[in-house]
């Protein structure tokens, strides 16, 4: 009888030594990451990925992975909104953009309005006064006629507003099936005037953060449409053209360090790019940034957070401490920058961060986002 308890003690004691070892394997695959999945697409993605064209992480990546590498030259190296060249003397501003939005209408602009602004506000980014601008037309056969009529109209009444010619163009045609209606491609120059140096290298720990106004209405007003949203309020898109809005500014000082228009990827974007080119940190006071109670309202039901939602007629400012109040009065006093508000400012601390003082007494990160929470919105 003892050498049967004994035996049948020495068998439990083997199961459960198996059990456990099955169990501590099954945990050890269960937290493997080689064997987790994620819906969001990985930054060893071996193919193109709608997050590629988000601003955000993996359009930063693309750029400096595959694009920079092939071009490699001192001008593209700023990595700013446009390049500024010298030329016969003078200093241009050069840029170009691709525009893509869907739906190609929608609440306060079309794809014409932000195919002008969207390069404009590029070039005002640099200080300078846009003069002309190119158009290039990808059409896919069965559009209807009336409905480019309708996207050249504005592009040609949004061109009269910003001051600039619509000097040059181009159109190309592709099969039913490999388009999306209607994508247009802008390229302009301007004037840099003398004594303007504006990039986000320039970024110093003092400079204060202002931002033009509110935020986040166009990406919502994209939103609205493409999903058929009701938030009980039409919400329009804040699309317009910025070179007014940064002569303004520049009356008052010539010595404006960064400006950055937060379209794709939203303020936070462009947040990240400026404190990680420039090694500095910056920290934004979460109750001084201006968010409309619609933009709060539908990103509270989408879930989206409105620093990163897309803006078409907003600028963010550093300026010198000094200055700040006369280029805020001077903001104040345009039309396109009537709820210009200092949101924080750039600090020796946490170089290359971005973070938010929260209404609770907390401090948050904002980070640059991988993709995009929206795509296809410029």
């Amino acid at each position: 009888m003892a050498d049967l308890a004994t035996e049948t003690a020495a068998t439990a004691a083997a199961t459960a030594a198996a059990t456990a070892a099955a169990t501590a394997a099954a945990t050890a695959a269960a937290v493997d990451p080689a064997a987790w999945t994620c819906p969001a697409p990985l930054r060893d993605q071996p193919v193109v990925v709608m997050g590629h064209g988000g601003g955000g992480a993996l359009s930063a990546e693309l750029i400096e992975q595959i694009f920079a590498p092939a071009y490699g030259n001192p001008t593209l190296a700023a990595l700013s909104d446009s390049a500024v060249l010298e030329l016969g003397g003078a200093r241009l501003a050069f840029s170009t953009d691709s525009h893509v939005v869907r739906p190609l209408f929608f609440p306060g602009g079309s794809l014409g309005d932000l195919a002008v602004n969207g390069t404009v506000n590029d070039l005002a980014m640099s200080g300078a006064v846009p003069t002309h601008l190119s158009t290039a037309f990808v059409l896919e056969e069965g559009v209807e006629l009336a409905v480019v009529g309708r996207i050249a109209r504005d592009i040609g009444v949004a061109a009269r507003a910003a001051g600039v010619v619509v000097a040059t163009g181009d159109t190309k045609v592709v099969e039913s099936g490999h388009g999306d209606g209607v994508y247009v491609t802008t390229a302009g120059v301007g004037l840099v005037p003398d004594g303007v140096d504006i990039r986000p290298q320039r970024a110093r720990p003092g400079d204060a953060v202002i931002v033009s106004g509110p935020i986040g209405l166009h990406g919502v007003a994209i939103m609205s449409v493409r999903e058929g949203l009701e938030f009980g309020v039409e919400i329009a898109s804040d699309t317009a053209p910025l070179a007014g809005l940064v002569a303004a500014m520049l009356a008052v000082t010539r010595d404006v360090h960064v400006l950055r228009d937060p379209t794709r990827g939203g303020l936070g974007a462009s947040l990240n790019e400026i404190a990680r080119a420039s090694g500095t940190g910056v920290r934004l006071r979460e109750r001084a940034i201006p968010v409309p109670d619609e933009v709060v309202n539908a990103c509270g039901f989408l879930g989206l957070d409105p620093l990163y939602v897309a803006n078409e007629g907003r600028l963010v400012a550093f300026v010198p401490p000094q200055e700040a109040e006369a280029v805020l009065a001077a903001m104040r006093a345009h039309p396109q920058g009537a709820g210009a508000t200092l949101v924080g400012e750039c600090v020796e601390e946490h170089p290359g961060m971005v973070v938010v003082a929260t209404g609770l007494g907390g401090t948050r990160v904002v980070d640059l986002p991988l993709g995009e929470q929206l795509p296809r919105i410029c």
